[in-house]
């Protein structure tokens, strides 16, 4: 997608929209973030909400001072605290004449590779439209082993989903810092980072009483958006006119080629981490953060080598051990081990000299029963180990999957200001 036109998702969390001690909406904010999801519809850009604050509303709606710890009254309070929001913001954006829409997710929604495909075909319906998708998980619906866990990560995959070009995680904080700012008077703020797996930042903040979130899980929001090839940015939630500027900043920057004017104002304070010069596709996006796998495929190193090198399916024999219980065309985690020696238990890797490490996903052929009598022979082997054969793989080659192997420049140490640090900006940090 070229200057104009960007697919733009911004994530809220019910802290930033929420009053913490009063369960009240901020009308101020909620406010701000319209007007300024107005003037990037404007501009032709397509807008995504990801909108947390159901169970916050939910509290105030009831007149219950603090969260439940309860599940489903949990649930029933989000049930609750959903319609009251989504009517909140649809008046809002109603008196600009702006459609809403809401969307409600749990990870089975895109665990079926049909249903994936659905949700991208009606997000881009709902563009066409010229409609606001806003998106939160079913919390009246969802359970520990189908919640993404929180919004931020839901953000991530709703940002790969829609393949956007920025995803926004508005936070308490304006940006990283290199130190602490509070203690650190030598603090500066790091506004590109590079190499996310160089990122070694204090994330001991747990989030608000209200939300489920906090820095660190916005750091694995921003490995998963930049994976997919998703320029991912923290910024103030206070501040929701921010993201407008920092678009128009980074339009700029694309356009001139990074050779911005001298009279070229500076943008907000932020923290953008920067793409995947190698963004995996969509199918193995689906598969890697999409499904949750029910088990564990070793494989060897040659094998692994003949699935990356040679785009070679995975044959029984590469297989060296199987772990869980699963059934046929289930996700499994595969697993790179050294073979076995012939007196070994199965699945017994602790003895080795190199340490199993994950490598990715697959959907699997057979379930795990048939893959542990198959393993280490020949496919011409497995009609008669099985009484039948289904197919010569374990697993095809379109359906696995391998995490991102990125090689970039190293970031310095990271660590995010916790708090809201008020000095004034200097022209001591660079740009790019």
């Amino acid at each position: 997608m070229g200057a104009s036109g960007l697919t733009i998702v911004i994530k809220l969390g019910t802290s930033s929209i929420v009053d913490e001690k009063s369960h009240e909406p901020i009308l101020s904010i909620l406010t701000l973030i319209v007007e300024t999801v107005a003037k990037l519809r404007k501009d032709g850009h397509r807008v995504v909400l990801v909108s947390s604050g159901a169970v916050g509303v939910g509290l105030r709606r009831m007149d219950w001072d603090k969260r439940p710890t309860h599940l489903p009254r949990i649930q029933a309070l989000a049930a609750v605290g959903q319609c009251r929001l989504m009517s909140l913001w649809d008046n809002l954006f109603s008196h600009l004449r702006v459609p809403v829409a809401q969307i409600l997710l749990t990870r089975n929604d895109i665990a079926d590779r049909t249903q994936y495909i659905s949700a991208q075909n009606t997000f881009e319906q709902l563009f066409e439209m010229g409609v606001v998708p806003i998106v939160n998980e079913n919390d009246t619906l969802a359970v520990s082993e189908i919640k993404f866990g929180d919004n931020d990560t839901l953000s991530a995959i709703a940002a790969a989903t829609v393949k956007a070009d920025y995803l926004f995680l508005m936070t308490d904080v304006d940006c990283l810092y290199t130190a602490n700012p509070r203690t650190n008077p030598d603090a500066k703020p790091i506004e590109v980072v590079s190499d996310i797996s160089s990122l070694e930042a204090d994330v001991s903040s747990a989030g608000s009483a209200l939300g489920t979130g906090g820095m660190s899980t916005k750091i694995v929001a921003a490995k998963l958006g930049t994976s997919a090839g998703v320029t991912t940015i923290i910024t103030k939630s206070s501040k929701p006119g921010n993201v407008h500027e920092i678009v128009k900043y980074l339009q700029a920057l694309q356009e001139t080629k990074g050779q911005l004017p001298p009279d070229q104002p500076s943008p907000p304070l932020h923290t953008r981490f920067l793409p995947s010069d190698k963004p995996i596709q969509s199918v193995t996006f689906w598969l890697l953060h999409g499904l949750t796998p029910h088990g564990t495929l070793y494989i060897d190193q040659g094998a692994y080598d003949a699935i990356c090198n040679h785009k070679a399916s995975l044959l029984p024999a590469g297989v060296v051990g199987v772990e869980g219980h699963f059934a046929k065309q289930e996700a499994v985690r595969l697993v790179v081990a050294e073979k076995l020696p012939p007196d070994a238990l199965n699945g017994d890797f602790n003895h080795h000299a190199q340490e199993p490490r994950e490598v990715g996903r697959a959907l699997v052929n057979y379930g795990s029963m048939e893959i542990a009598l198959i393993k280490g022979h020949r496919s011409t082997h497995i009609e008669s180990l099985l009484g039948w054969s289904d197919s010569e793989y374990v697993a095809l080659r379109e359906n696995i999957s391998f995490h991102p192997q990125e090689s970039r420049p190293a970031t310095p140490s990271l660590v995010p200001a916790l708090e809201e640090w008020k000095s004034p900006r200097t022209s001591s940090h660079g740009r790019t």
